[in-house]
């Protein structure tokens, strides 16, 4: 991690919560006790900032500075809210937006960013919780897109999918399970796609909330794709059809 994105000691990161700093998550030394600790603790959970327990030995290579048992990872990017996030929707002529449904893998996360900035998205949504970091790898995975893209921070992807619907935005999760293809969908008309992880794909709750759930059509031995690939597929599928 990159010097300038991390705070180290349990007071300088209360502070850094209490000031709103977009922190992106917070290492805390498994079996810390005391005050302090339970006041972070305590903050961490009223702000649904994405947290973790982790040996002393992980906070030590994360850095060799005096970190009391306690590092925040402060992201490079300002990320939108959702009300925020409407906002520039709504100035979009014909709203084309990417839902990430817990993917997790740094390089995936920055080569999906690379591939929505430059086929047109207006902006990507993801989850606060089991969602990939935004860090140096990130950032150089994207080419430096990350920075020319509104990213939306929710507490849960289905309250983003209500939202979104309210504004008449149509909803289409690429799920394998599928029975329609990709290909036989009007994409024309103002939408959200949602990519899941590799290893769990979308949550089916959130399935069930889309309007529509499609596939990418397959004919070799191999299951399934590289989720930046198939990503990728299915963005200049919709610039396909739009142009």
């Amino acid at each position: 991690m990159e010097k300038n994105t991390e705070i180290y000691g349990i007071r300088a990161v209360i502070e850094a919560i209490n000031s709103s700093k977009d922190i992106d998550k917070v290492f805390i030394q498994t079996g810390l006790k005391g005050k302090l600790i339970g006041q972070l603790e305590s903050l961490i959970r009223k702000n649904k900032i994405n947290f973790s327990y982790v040996p002393t030995q992980k906070l030590d290579r994360l850095s060799k500075k005096n970190h009391q048992g306690v590092i925040a990872r402060i992201a490079p990017i300002k990320f939108y809210t959702i009300d925020r996030f409407s906002e520039v929707i709504e100035k979009s002529k014909n709203p084309f937006i990417l839902i990430l449904d817990q993917i997790n893998d740094v390089r995936n996360f920055g080569a999906i960013i690379r591939t929505a900035e430059i086929s047109g998205v207006d902006g990507i949504i993801i989850q606060n919780s089991s969602s990939a970091p935004v860090n140096s790898d990130t950032i150089k995975t994207s080419a430096g897109a990350i920075f020319n893209i509104p990213i939306c921070k929710v507490n849960h992807i289905k309250d983003a999918i209500y939202h979104l619907q309210s504004m008449n935005i149509s909803i289409i999760s690429a799920s394998e399970k599928s029975e329609k293809n990709i290909y036989d969908v009007d994409l024309k008309v103002p939408l959200a796609i949602i990519m899941g992880s590799e290893q769990k794909g979308i949550n089916k709750s959130v399935i069930n909330l889309s309007n529509e759930s499609v596939k990418l059509p397959m004919y070799g031995k191999i299951e399934s794709l590289n989720v930046s690939v198939a990503c990728g597929i299915f963005l200049y599928e919709v610039v396909r059809q739009r142009i």
